[in-house]
């Protein structure tokens, strides 16, 4: 049976890109989505052997949708697709139990290599990605501590891409002054008291692109 994959980005064309490349080598596209919070509901629906997600996508990013994957389909292999190579960014991937990180400008080169290692068991990082991880290691870095939990980094994210709380509600399946309390949380563990700077600290953390 041909490796199962649901592909996750938010640019069309780069899915298409990707599609074709994929499906040459005779993988199965069984869902596509161009935001987070879809590539987790199509891991549960079709339960993929990979998930290939984009670390900066709308509503839920690629980090934060690791986590609900690994959920609600605990056997899918996560393929993280990034244009950051920085220490925090591949640290925190890692660790959020993703098996392998290509960095896109390598996609074409290492995507297929990078599969096959996760369907075998392995882990895999793009040569851009894997020096970001020695030098991580030299340095003995840490991820910055993250007090939000998964809900509460999706609701900040929401907030910082300009949803109103109505908004915020639809998107997370709550009432809207459920998702008020969990705005107000967020704001509370982060010491942040406007939009303004949850925006700035989204774009630090990765959540959100400047």
């Amino acid at each position: 049976m041909p490796t199962r994959i649901v592909l996750a980005d938010d640019h069309s064309v780069v899915r298409q890109g990707i599609r074709i490349m994929l499906e040459r080598e005779s993988f199965e596209i069984v869902g596509e989505a161009a935001d987070g919070l879809e590539a987790v509901r199509l891991a549960e629906m079709h339960q993929p052997d990979v998930a290939i997600l984009d670390l900066s996508m709308p509503i839920m990013n690629g980090i934060t949708a690791v986590g609900q994957i690994r959920k609600v389909s605990p056997r899918t292999k996560i393929v993280l697709l990034t244009m950051y190579t920085d220490e925090h960014h591949i640290l925190q991937a890692l660790r959020s139990g993703v098996k392998a990180c290509v960095t896109k400008t390598q996609a074409v080169e290492h995507l297929i290599v990078a599969i096959n290692e996760v369907c075998k068991g392995g882990v895999y990082l793009s040569p851009s990605v894997s020096g970001a991880v020695v030098q991580a290691y030299l340095t003995k870095s840490e991820v910055p501590y993250d007090p939000l939990t998964d809900r509460e980094r999706l609701v900040l994210q929401l907030v910082a891409e300009g949803n109103t709380t109505k908004e915020i509600a639809l998107v997370i399946g709550v009432a809207a002054k459920t998702a008020e309390t969990h705005r107000v949380k967020v704001m509370e563990k982060l010491d942040i008291h406007s939009t303004a700077g949850l925006v700035r600290y989204a774009i630090r953390r990765g959540l959100i692109q400047a």
